[in-house]
């Protein structure tokens, strides 16, 4: 009694106020922001959940892969039909895209028909419901006119839960909305439509796609937009989709790109999610549904259950004589009296209160001002508790993606359709106030969507289309750059009979075979040298002390020095002059200026060499041009431009090529290693021939082993007299002809740091004119040579790197790039680099082979010493290499080994060994 006394004098308090009283009834729908914010942690948790393999199956939000991996860029055309299922009725249309345009604003015409779907097949069969949609197809190309022999394209908006295995295979998870048809749970979907359009007969159709309504709204307005990445549902249902990486995708293989999750976001809450903010009228609704337990956000937030939700609160108040005097009419006591549409009417600005007190007449309730002021706060309260979570919802969904991109804030739109935004007064205001609260980092647009759902698929099948011809397109210009097994064996081949030709000296050969001085170590080198390296536009000093019987303990000290172009290209005094005042400046920096410390030069271009401290430079590659060189002793050059600096003096007691010197390194630690390959802004292979196999003059010039001679193939030469015209692209070609020294090298073009880079950027341009990547759109940045230099190959081409990243390296490069221009980019890289270590593989599989039958062996076990920047820092080049050279030589097994400190060191083991045999 006393209780009672204390409720009836409360209330009284407020009665003055009616909305207080409203207030006082539903605090617990009442959300602020602090609430919002955990909901909204919540639900990114449940999103996580639903991506994972481990936890999916126990994930009431099920993240359903849709396999729409693209938006549209603009450039889709086509005719299609569109099925749209999702409601008590659905729409047949016929869409056009204007084939001479493309898609652009206005430019999308769209015929349609509605058909209303009878209550029995709602409840019927499956089969039966799908045969009516398919005679309604029938009936609507007949009604227009349109060609029942002509194959038509079509797309089927399918608004319920899928589990999709590809665009056009889907199995449905479950029915809502009240369809409840038999027999087509856990079936493929799109496979049974076809099934039904074959049994009607008479059509010539195929289904490209089927999408949820969520997808094919965020594909609508992705039409008009570029930023829309989410699309939203608020209507009869609610829904969302967006845009996720594929790496977290762990349902669908692959990792490239991002793919469309739909999201079904309804059944949020059913695993006890949001035990503690459903509330009594919440479970009441629940519990009166046709699927008890299930799809508990939706139920909270969409337009099937607000009106019910609205009529229980104000049947309870008016039972506790908080409304109409405890009065309670029959008609208020009946569930689906109050709908939706009656909520917005009442929340309507102007007419709002009028409208209720009509609405609730029509209950045959006889409301005072008070009453219908209260009953207007209760349907404000219901739909604003939906807009809330909805933006909770959506705020979860802009902190995965921002997550995902790692960016502080970014631009993004939403796609929204649905009955209860269209049509609700408010609601689009409240959500995007919210929205904007609740994650103030991002800009966020909502554009609300033509069109709706139908339209939306037809996209999807023209993004398809587009995306399967773009890659057949991009297949066919990487295909030039795919090595069959047969080919591979024929660059072997021809390596081997290069190699051959070089050796016998007998007309013109390719492959130039330089008889090289080389002294393998033994182990006993002590003492400290100097070495110089000059392996391209790097010319490193350094300093290498050699500890006695440490045979891998050796102390190396050096500073690389850059080659400015205009050196490179300009006249050989200036080119040797900038070569000596980096040795002063080492030589300063290390305090041995008076030390006169014998030296070994690692000279990596060809050369004949007279001496193991003479050689002639035979010719310039990779990049340098330097007058007045070829044709002269280099020692005579360096030791010219070190007289007229005038500062030091260098005792320069070998020359080696950077080859032998990296076999030489290797060596040092391994003995077996009788190889050296350099695979960076050239390439080249050495190793140790037999000398009786040698016919040239070169023959009569003796080393210390009488039975072997190193020989330095200068390999890059292969190709030069058309030995590798089947396999040069007209990229390739391209290259060459702009090169410094056309028509030659053609294999270290093929296969270089120096030229890799240049091929994909030719690449990339073609596929660009093609209007393949880059919206067609060739940027001045694109058009300049050497822009795309090959350590963005090594970048790009690194596993798991995010799209994100690779965006991140060509918008540097300034390539204002797309995600699917990005894996275009990257597949390019791979295809070209794949070939390069191919063909090194193939070559290197030649020498191996050659030597294995010098020896008259069944089988070769031997060390590849390797130094160059592409085969260290490229992430995939040396397992390719290596895998290529096993498969073309099974009876070799071929160590690689990396050299440290790489050919230098090499040429300052070279000086030692030279040093301690000539005090012998």
């Amino acid at each position: 009694m006393f209780t009672l006394q204390l409720a009836s004098l409360f209330f009284s308090k407020i009665q003055e106020d009616p909305t207080k009283k409203v207030d006082s009834f539903l605090y617990s729908m009442c959300l602020h922001d602090d609430q919002l914010s955990d909901i909204s942690a919540r639900f990114q948790a449940e999103m996580k959940k639903g991506l994972s393999a481990e936890s999916n199956a126990a994930a009431a939000v099920k993240m359903l892969p849709t396999h729409v991996r693209s938006t549209p860029d603009g450039s889709e055309k086509g005719q299609f039909l569109v099925l749209d299922l999702g409601g008590s009725a659905f729409k047949v249309l016929q869409v056009k895209v204007r084939e001479e345009t493309g898609f652009r604003r206005g430019e999308v015409e769209m015929e349609e028909r509605i058909y209303p779907i009878p209550q029995e097949k709602l409840v019927g069969s499956g089969a039966e419901l799908l045969d009516h949609v398919s005679e309604s197809l029938k009936d609507f190309l007949q009604e227009k006119n349109i060609s029942l022999e002509k194959k038509h394209p079509l797309a089927f908006t399918f608004s319920f839960p899928c589990e999709m295995s590809a665009l056009d295979q889907g199995s449905l998870l479950s029915w809502s909305k009240n369809f409840r048809a038999r027999g087509l749970q856990g079936k493929d979907v799109v496979q049974a439509l076809r099934e039904a359009i074959g049994r009607t007969g008479g059509m010539d159709t195929e289904v490209l796609a089927m999408v949820n309504d969520t997808v094919a709204t965020m594909m609508t307005c992705g039409f008009e937009d570029k930023y829309c990445e989410i699309g939203l549902i608020i209507g009869t249902g609610t829904n969302a989709c967006y845009m996720e990486e594929l790496r977290h995708i762990d349902l669908v293989e692959g990792d490239e790109g991002r793919m469309c999750v739909n999201i079904e976001w309804g059944a949020f809450g059913d695993d006890g999610a949001l035990r503690d903010y459903v509330t009594e009228f919440d479970r009441e609704v629940d519990a009166a549904s046709n699927n008890p337990g299930k799809q508990i956000f939706e139920k909270m937030v969409s337009g099937m259950y607000l009106g019910e939700l609205v009529r229980l609160v104000v049947l309870k108040m008016a039972n506790l004589g908080l409304l109409f005097d405890g009065h309670v009419s029959s008609a208020l006591r009946t569930k689906g009296k109050v709908t939706t549409a009656h909520v917005a009417a009442m929340e309507e600005y102007k007419n709002g209160l009028e409208n209720t007190r009509r609405i609730l007449t029509g209950l045959d309730l006889t409301p005072s001002d008070n009453d219908c002021i209260a009953v207007q706060h209760v349907s404000t309260i219901v739909s604003f508790r939906s807009s809330n979570l909805v933006a909770a919802g959506l705020a979860a969904i802009l902190t995965r993606i921002k997550q995902n991109r790692k960016l502080r804030t970014f631009r993004i739109t939403v796609g929204v359709d649905g009955t209860l935004y269209k049509t609700h007064p408010q609601y689009p205001k409240r959500l995007h106030k919210v929205v904007r609260r609740l994650f103030p980092e991002c800009q966020v647009r909502f554009v609300l969507s033509d069109s709706g759902s139908s339209k939306g698929a037809a996209l999807v099948s023209a993004v398809a289309q587009r995306l399967a011809l773009q890659k057949r397109k991009v297949d066919e210009t990487l295909s030039l750059f795919r090595l069959s097994s047969e080919q591979l064996q024929l660059v072997k081949a021809r390596m081997r009979a290069g190699l051959e030709a070089g050796l016998t000296g007998e007309g013109p050969s390719e492959i130039k075979m330089l008889p090289s001085l080389y002294c393998p170590p033994d182990g006993t080198e002590h003492g400290k040298y100097l070495a110089l390296d000059l392996g391209g536009t790097n010319f490193k000093v350094m300093l290498v002390n050699f500890k006695k019987g440490l045979q891998q303990n050796s102390q190396v000290y050096h500073k690389i020095y850059t080659t400015p172009l205009e050196i490179m290209q300009g006249s050989g005094e200036e080119l040797f002059d900038h070569f000596a005042e980096c040795i002063s400046d080492f030589l300063d920096y290390m305090g041995i200026k008076n030390a006169h410390l014998p030296a070994g030069f690692a000279f990596s271009f060809p050369c004949e060499q007279m001496a193991i401290d003479r050689c002639t430079l035979l010719s310039w590659t990779k990049g340098f041009k330097a007058t007045d060189c070829e044709g002269h002793d280099v020692m005579d050059m360096l030791q010219d431009a070190i007289k007229r600096r005038n500062e030091f003096e260098l005792d320069i007691a070998a020359v080696v090529n950077d080859t032998v010197g990296t076999m030489m390194s290797c060596a040092y630690e391994d003995p077996q290693c009788e190889i050296g390959l350099i695979a960076g802004n050239g390439t080249n292979v050495c190793y140790m021939e037999e000398l009786k196999n040698i016919k040239k003059t070169a023959q009569k010039k003796r080393q210390m082993d009488d039975g072997t001679v190193c020989i330095n193939t200068e390999w890059g030469g292969l190709g030069d007299h058309g030995s590798l015209d089947d396999i040069i692209t007209p990229y390739d070609a391209e290259v060459d002809l702009n090169s410094l020294n056309p028509g030659r090298q053609r294999f270290e073009k093929l296969t270089s740091g120096m030229y890799l880079g240049e091929v994909v950027r030719q690449t990339l341009l073609d596929l660009t004119r093609g209007g393949l990547l880059f919206r067609g759109n060739i940027t001045n940045a694109l058009k300049a040579p050497g822009m795309f230099q090959t350590k963005y190959l090594s970048q790009i081409e690194r596993d798991r790197l995010a799209l994100l990243q690779v965006r991140s390296i060509l918008q540097g490069l300034g390539l204002d790039s797309t995600c699917d221009d990005s894996i275009i980019v990257k597949e390019v890289c791979g295809a070209v680099s794949r070939r390069a270590a191919q063909l090194c593989g193939a070559g290197m599989a030649a020498v191996v082979e050659k030597i294995r039958e010098n020896r008259g062996l069944d089988h070769l076990n031997i060390t590849v010493g390797v130094d160059g920047t592409l085969y260290k820092l490229h992430p995939h080049f040396s397992e390719v290499l290596q895998e290529t050279a096993r498969v073309l030589a099974p009876q070799c097994h071929v160590n690689f080994v990396q050299s440290e400190e790489g050919s230098g060191k090499g040429a300052a083991l070279f000086t030692s060994v030279t040093r301690q045999r000539e005090e012998m």
